[in-house]
Formats: structure tokens, C-alpha cells, sequence
């Protein structure tokens, strides 16, 4: 098992910029590639980013790339998100997930391995 705990969000402006943290523990980190997603009120959720268990490749939607970047630190157990030029649209609950699977081109499955998530506000 591995537990995630997420932070970093806030309300900003748009425009504006923010880093997301998630914080993992438990004895098999390094063994899960790692997810974010989001989900805003009365939206399904929705995948943002990706990254393979060693950081070596990375996977964004298209209405992602440009703006979002997923990053991890294997001795500190943490995933990060940079979010840039942020939108009013980008306004959700973002969440980590510990993947069941990844492949380079994007496929991916989640597993049951949520953080609580970390609210980021947008403002017009």
C-alpha cells in the first residue's frame, strides 16, 4: 500500500501560477508510476498528468501540454505538478493517484490509491 497526502493548492488569479505536492509514504513508492487528476463540481473527473515510476517519461492531454508539468523526487516520495497560465477553467479538486499501469503513449489504469486532494481556485 502506499498512502498520498496533497498540497499546495489555493486560490489564484488567472494567469498565475502554482506548484501541487504529493506527499507519499509506505515501503513500495518507487515501484507505482503516478497520476494527477481532477474533478471539478458537476464534471466527471479528468486525467492531467502523468509520469512513469523513475521520472523517465511523461504524459499529458493535449489541453494540458504547454501549461502543466508533472515531476517527481524519488528520495523525498513526492510528486509535483507546476501549473502555469493558469484558467478559471482549471478550477477543481486535483488529486494523485498510485496507477495500476502506465505505457509511454498514455494508456494508463488508476488504482484505489487516492490522496484527499488540494483545492485550486481560479479567478477571472
Amino acid at each position: 500500500q502506499v498512502q498520498l497526502v496533497e498540497s499546495g493548492g489555493g486560490l489564484v488569479q488567472a494567469g498565475e501560477s502554482l506548484r501541487l505536492s504529493c506527499a507519499a509514504s509506505g515501503r513500495t513508492f518507487n515501484w507505482y508510476s503516478m497520476a494527477w487528476f481532477r474533478q471539478a463540481p458537476g464534471k466527471e473527473r479528468e486525467f492531467v498528468a502523468a509520469t512513469d515510476w523513475n521520472g523517465g517519461f511523461t504524459y499529458y492531454p493535449d489541453s494540458m501540454k504547454g501549461r502543466f508539468t508533472i515531476s517527481r523526487d524519488n528520495v523525498k516520495n513526492t510528486v509535483y505538478l507546476q501549473m502555469n497560465d493558469l484558467k478559471p477553467e482549471d478550477t477543481a479538486v486535483y488529486y494523485c493517484n498510485a496507477l495500476e499501469s502506465l505505457n509511454p503513449r498514455g494508456t494508463y489504469k488508476s488504482s484505489d490509491y487516492w490522496g484527499q486532494g488540494t483545492q485550486v481556485t481560479v479567478a477571472s
